[in-house]
Order: C-alpha cells, then structure tokens, then sequence
C-alpha cells in the first residue's frame, strides 16, 4: 500500500529512512500535463522578446530596397547620419570582415546588400538611434541610387535563352548537377520504367496544379536585444528555432570565435519554420558592437513579411495510370518550386517534394522531377510541411480524378492502394515501421457527420456565422450547398539526406532541502511547441522525480538541432531520456555503492527509481532518493542520434534517406455559396498515427493547429507578388488573411497509437502531418459540393463563380 512503511536493516549511518511502498511519479510520460507557459501566454503576462529591455539601450532599423532587382549605384547615409538621436548607420562597405555572406547550406545572403538588390524588401543599411522613431525616420532620409534591372519572376524567365542571372558566380556544390544557374538543386526519383507500366494502365489522368506562396504568419515579430560584453563579445537575446546554427553564420561576419557570441533563447511567438533562418541576428550584433551600446530591433508586421522565408510557391504536373479493378499502374510528375532570391531550405525541400511525390500509396514505376528555382521574388524555404504539403495538394487531387473516372469511392480506391508497413518508397526505402494509410482512412470516414443545413432546424435562433459570408449575413442558406472531401498525406520526420541529426541533453540531479530534484538543460528552442513540457515528463519517468527544473536554452549547451521537421520530441526528446538513463545508471551505481551489502536485490534486480525512491520492478523499495544521493550530484551532458540516412543519388533519387514517415488522414465538410463563391468549412475532421502520445494535449493541439494552417491556404491565405515587378503586394495582416476564431470549424481528432520501435517511447513526430491533409481535403469538399476542377490554393471567390 502507498501509505505503509517498510522498515528495513542496514549498515549504521546507511539506513534508508521512511520507505513507502509504490508512490509513482505524477505527471509523466503519457499524461496530459498542462504547459508551465500556458497561462502565462493566455493572460499576456508572458514575455516575449519583443518584450526585452536594458538600460541605455539603443534601437536599430533595417532600411530595405524598394525594388525587387536592381543595381546599387550609390549610397548616401550623409543625413541620416546628422540625425540627433542617431548613433551609428552602416552599410555593406561597414561590416567588419570578409565576411559578408550566410546562409543555411548555401552562403549567398548578403548581410547587408552590395552591388545590386535581388528581391523586394532586402536590408541594405542599419540605422542605431536613441528612439525607434527617430531610427526610422533618419533610415528614411538614406538616398540610393537603383538602377532597375530585369526580374525573374517564374520558370520560363528564369531558364529563358540569356536570362538574367540571380546569382552570376555560383560556385556551391549544387551548379555541378542542374542544367541552369538559376535552377538550385535539382532531384530525380526514377524507379522501375514508367513509360512501360503506363501502357498497363486502362485509365490516365493528368493535371496541373498551383500552390500558392503562404507566410508562417506568427504572431511575435523577429525581434532580439543584442548587448555588447566587455571582452569585445555580445550577448544575443533572441526568437529564433536554432541557436546553434544562428551562431554558425553569425560569428564569421562579427569576425567573433563563437565563444565570444553568446546566444540565448527569449520567448518565441510562434515559428513555423520562419525563424529558422536569420532575420535581425546579425544587424542587431553589428550595431550593439559599433555603438558600444545595447541594441534592440523589432519588426513591424510589414517588416516581418520581409524579414523571413515563406513557403515555396510550386507548379506541379502530375500523371496517373490506373488499371480498371483500381490499382494505380505508374506516375509521372514534375514539380516547381520557386525559392526565390536565396537558397535558404530549397535545396532540403526540394529533396522532401521529391521523395514524397507518390504520396502514401503503392506505385512501383515511378518517374518524378522536382526543381527549386532562383527567382527575384521573396526568398522561400522551411514552413511547416516542408515540400510535402505542395505535393499532397496534388496528388490528393487526383487521386480524387481517378477514382471518379473509375467510378469508384474515393475513399475505397485510396485504400486499395494505401501502403502498409514492408512497402517500398520510390527510393527504394523500406517503410520499416506501422502505416496505417488504409485504417486512417477508415476511422476518418467512420466518424459522425455534423447535421446538415442546421439553419434550417434552428429557426429564429439561426446564426448566421455557420453560413458561408458569416456576419456580413449575405444568405440564409439560399444558394448553400454541402459538399464533402477526403484526404492523407505522408510525411518525413526529422533531417534527412545524410544530414548529422543530433541533439544534446545535460541532466543534473541532486537532493535540494532534502527533495530530490533533477535539472535539465538543451538548447532546444521551444516556439509553442510544448517541448519544455515533455521534457519534464521524461525526466519524471525516467528519474522518478517531482520537481523537475528546465534551464533557459542558450549556448552553454551543445546543440539542439532545429525546432523543426517535426523532430525536437523525437531528437532533443531521445537526448533527454539517454541523458536521464545514464543518470540513472549513476544513482544506482551510488545506491549500490552504499546500501548494496544489506538487500540481494541491488546486485540481482531490475531497479527503477519512482517516486523519489529506488524499487524493483516488482515494485519493492529499496531505498529513498535522498538518502542515497545525500551530498553528491550526478551531472551528464550527452549526445544523442537517431538512425543514419543517406543522400539520395543525384540520378535516380535511390537511397533511405528519411528515419522515420507519419501520416494524418482528413474529412473536410463545407457548405458553399454558389452564387458568391463564399465558403464555410463546417467541420475538418483528423485521424493521425501518433506512435506513442506523450502529452495526449499537446498532440490534439498540435493536430488542431496544423489542420487550421492546412484550412488558410485551403481559402484565403496567399501572399500575392507582383509578376511583372516581383514586389509584394499585400504585406499586411489586412490583405493577407488568417483563420480567426470564426473561420476555423470544428476539428473532431481521433489519435492512433501503433509504436514505432526504433523511436524513443515508440512516437511519431506529429506536428507536420495535420497540414498535409486538411488543404487538399477542403478542396475536394468545395469540388464535390461544386462539380469545378479547382487546381489552385488559395481557392478564391471567383474561382466558383467564374466571374
């Protein structure tokens, strides 16, 4: 019993005291714990880094072309130098070494522009003023001298016969294998023969779809306080997803051994992937070590839309060939993203795009391009999803079109073709863990329909806001009608291609006024994710302790890798339990050092520590935590990896180049305005394969908010560039929109578990998955409920009244 004591005889001066029987450890693996930062956030007591201040501080402004490619002719910073309350104004001609360039993969972003500007809203000098208004205005009296230059705007320009080069002297490891300078990378997947097995096929279908460029759209903008050290360092306060590669590119362009940049992760407001590369890093450092004085920039919302990578905008050809019982014969497909003026990810998401292209369905003869272009449009790289959301949109499209032409269920004919687990990738990579493609489908379709036209049945009581038009109370359901679609997607988890995907975890547990606690540190950027939270959870069940301590993430600590690709559970998680095992080990190995002569159990058991006790796995006590520690610390920073990949062959795209696959499965019920084009989305339902649920909150969370980004690019989200000028045109939280309270349905979850046993606790990193689906699932809702094709995102008005 829990309340019991157990007395038991040892050594004088070695006497376990106060042994009770059980006493698990609470709020652990498993458990839906609530986030410490939770109500913090909610209530707005939360602090952002937008909300960082240091005495004397000064602020700094990023001054960007106003064109999109154009020559710098000249630069004059004579009156905004002569600004009261302006400290220093830099230019490239200011950085302090040679240099002057960063980039993920590819070094070829300039710090601050030189020569000529390649996109619209590029930084090409820093003001540091007293003020940030007084910043602003002395970078508005800046001159420069541009002369306009041709733009890229899409493939046919980029590749035409004397197209203008983005990048004149590329000399990156990619240019030996693309066929154009202005093509980044370049990846084939080639398996079996195509162009055979399609003659097999009674049924082909093709078509042709456009994914819209979307923004990450966080709500914290880039922002970060920069305070000089007085050994010639700086202290950099930042939102960011990765510390550790942020201080790679930094470092080189301050002319600083990274020692002296000392990093630390302020509250982050959200990331998607758009903080992954650097924003405002390296300009806040340059100015706080010019003036000597602390330097805090933030970014406007317009700013921001400038200030970070977007997802790729793509053109995806796709074709299908089906026998008549519904097995797909083969698939051709070429896909285009546009990366815009530097690398960032591109190379990465166009490997994602390429790998994935099939989608989770069995096809053995397979022929798929994808190519990531240099334009002068924003720059594009990681949001969530990765490459894989573009190509769900497509294939789910026409998976849809086959089954139709069939004449079969859309849904039945995915599942015949669903892969399981033993199927082989395109890659030729076994699927060496559950894939549950077919019951996914089967449980989403299972789930019960909201009922229909409800403003019918409601009466005088009828909201308006469940009718598409919402407040603006454009119909009472004349015109409405419903419609229902389906979907699943795939998805890689974690760093692919051969790519070092590690992560560091230090573990320190001590008796702190008599209470054994446990402390634990990684630079794992924690951007709304709950990671801090699981890593309690961990270390609770692994070290059977209450109190546990999360240390704030800097660079104290070796790398966390990115908060990205789904992976900081799996990796930084894996880090956290290896840490904490050899922890254990080491309490253990104290306890048996002092209480091992008095219990066989010590030296024959299988010991655990729970509830601030040693126990066998019979559940017997052996000993308090507190007493065998006493005095003594065990204390432990370890690496930690998953399973190795492997790049895929420049050729024929063979190789296991991904460690794990999720997948999510949706049901998208919308109810359309025919007349208007207005839709409203009633309810987007989800089944995901979680492997293991380790905060079983968190994940409905993270499904739900995944869904809701897959539902913005679905019907509204898209930032719109100019074709003709590559200039944005709506970089603002009015012309761009984002699903409020009110666009977003109801998302009913239904959370698969089937462990995957090469990851730690057997999960699936789940947070891409959801945005996979729900875009291509509200298409084909809005398709069924119309009868029109629609092959491009963000579906608009006028897509479904042709006007």
């Amino acid at each position: 019993m829990a309340d019991k004591e157990t007395r038991l005889a040892t050594a004088p001066g070695r006497t376990p005291t106060n042994l009770t029987q059980g006493g698990q450890t609470k709020a652990g693996i498993g458990e839906s714990t609530l986030r410490p930062d939770g109500t913090l956030k909610v209530t707005g007591e939360f602090a952002y880094s937008s909300d960082m201040w240091h005495e004397d501080m000064l602020w700094g402004y990023t001054l960007r072309s106003t064109t999109a490619h154009a020559e710098i002719r000249s630069i004059d910073t004579s009156e905004a130098l002569a600004t009261s309350g302006v400290y220093a104004v830099l230019t490239y001609d200011d950085l302090p070494t040679d240099v002057k360039n960063y980039g993920l993969e590819i070094q070829d972003t300039p710090v601050l522009a030189h020569g000529k500007v390649r996109h619209h809203g590029e930084p090409v000098a820093l003001v540091a003023a007293d003020h940030p208004e007084t910043a602003r205005r002395a970078a508005a009296k800046i001159k420069i001298d541009y002369a306009e230059l041709p733009v890229v705007t899409d493939e046919a320009s980029a590749t035409a016969e004397g197209a203008p080069l983005v990048h004149e002297h590329r000399t990156d490891h990619h240019i030996g294998h693309v066929p154009h300078p202005n093509i980044v990378h370049r990846q084939p997947i080639i398996r079996g023969n195509a162009a055979e097995a399609a003659k097999k096929a009674d049924v082909i279908v093709s078509g042709e779809y456009v994914f819209g460029m979307q923004d990450q759209a966080f709500l914290g903008p880039e922002s970060g306080l920069a305070v000089p050290g007085e050994d010639g360092g700086v202290d950099l306060y930042v939102a960011t997803q990765w510390l550790h590669s942020d201080l790679r590119q930094i470092a080189p362009v301050l002319g600083l051994p990274p020692e002296k940049v000392r990093m630390t992760l302020s509250g982050v407001g959200g990331a998607f992937g758009g903080r992954e590369d650097l924003s405002m890093q390296i300009h806040a450092c340059l100015l706080a070590l010019r003036t000597g004085k602390p330097v805090k920039i933030v970014y406007n919302r317009f700013e921001s839309f400038f200030g970070h990578v977007h997802r790729h905008p793509a053109r995806l050809w796709y074709e299908h060939g089906a026998t008549k019982d519904g097995k797909l014969t083969h698939l051709k497909c070429r896909i285009v993203l546009d990366g815009g003026a530097y690398a960032s990810a591109s190379p990465a998401v166009v490997g994602n795009a390429s790998s994935l292209a099939v989608g989770p369905y069995v096809v053995d003869d397979v022929d798929i391009e994808a190519i990531a272009l240099y334009s002068n449009n924003p720059p594009c790289g990681a949001m969530r999803g990765f490459g894989a959301v573009q190509a769900c949109f497509a294939y789910e499209a026409q998976m849809d079109k086959v089954a139709k032409k069939l004449g079969m269920d859309p849904v039945e004919f995915r599942q015949l073709n669903a892969m399981e687990q033993g199927t082989i990738m395109p890659t030729g990579q076994p699927v060496d863990s559950p894939a549950p493609v077919a019951e996914l489908l089967r449980r989403v379709k299972a789930m019960p329909l909201p009922p229909e036209q409800q403003w019918l049945t409601a009466g005088a009581g009828a909201d308006v806001r469940a009718l598409p038009g919402g407040l603006s109370n454009t119909t009472h359901g004349e015109g409405v009608v419903r419609g229902i679609g389906y979907a699943v997607g795939i998805k890689n988890v974690g760093f692919s291609e051969g790519f070092d995907d590690y992560s560091t975890a230090r573990v320190r547990m001590e008796v702190v006024g008599g209470v054994p606690v446990a402390t634990v540190h990684t630079a794992m950027a924690e951007v709304g994710q709950g990671g801090v939270t699981v890593h309690a959870q961990i270390v609770r069940t692994e070290l059977g302790v209450q109190q546990v301590t999360i240390q704030p993430a800097d660079t104290r600590v070796g790398s966390a890798g990115s908060t990205s690709a789904s992976r900081q559970t799996y990796v930084t998680g894996g880090a956290v339990k290896n840490a904490c095992e050899h922890v254990r080990e080491q309490v253990l190995d104290i306890g048996r050092r002092k209480f091992g002569t008095y219990h066989p159990a010590w030296a024959t058991a299988e010991l655990l520590l729970e509830g601030g006790k040693v126990v066998t796995d019979g559940g017997e006590v052996l000993a308090n935590l507190a007493d065998v520690l006493e005095d003594e610390a065990v204390d432990l920073e370890l690496e930690w990896r998953h399973r190795p990949t492997e790049p895929f062959d420049l050729h024929t795209g063979q190789g296991n180049g991904h460690v794990q696959y999720s997948f999510a499965a949706h049901r998208a019920v919308v109810e359309v305005d025919t007349e208007l084009g207005l839709v409203k989305v009633i309810e987007l339902a989800c089944a995901q394969d979680v492997g293991k649920a380790l905060n079983p909150l968190s994940v409905v969370g993270q499904i739900q908010g995944g869904t809701t980004q897959g539902l913005g690019v679905a019907v509204m989200e898209e930032i719109i560039v100019d074709p003709k000028t590559a200039k944005v045109r709506n970089p603002s939280f009015t012309d761009y929109l984002i699903p409020t309270i009110l666009d977003t349905p109801t998302i009913p979850v239904d959370v698969l578990e089937l462990a995957d046993e090469h990851a730690p606790y057997g999960l699936r990193g789940i947070g891409e998955a959801p945005t996979l689906s729900s875009t291509p699932a509200v298409l084909a809702a809005i398709r069924n409920a119309t009868g029109l094709e629609l092959t491009k995102t963000p579906v608009r008005p006028e897509h479904l009244t042709g006007t």
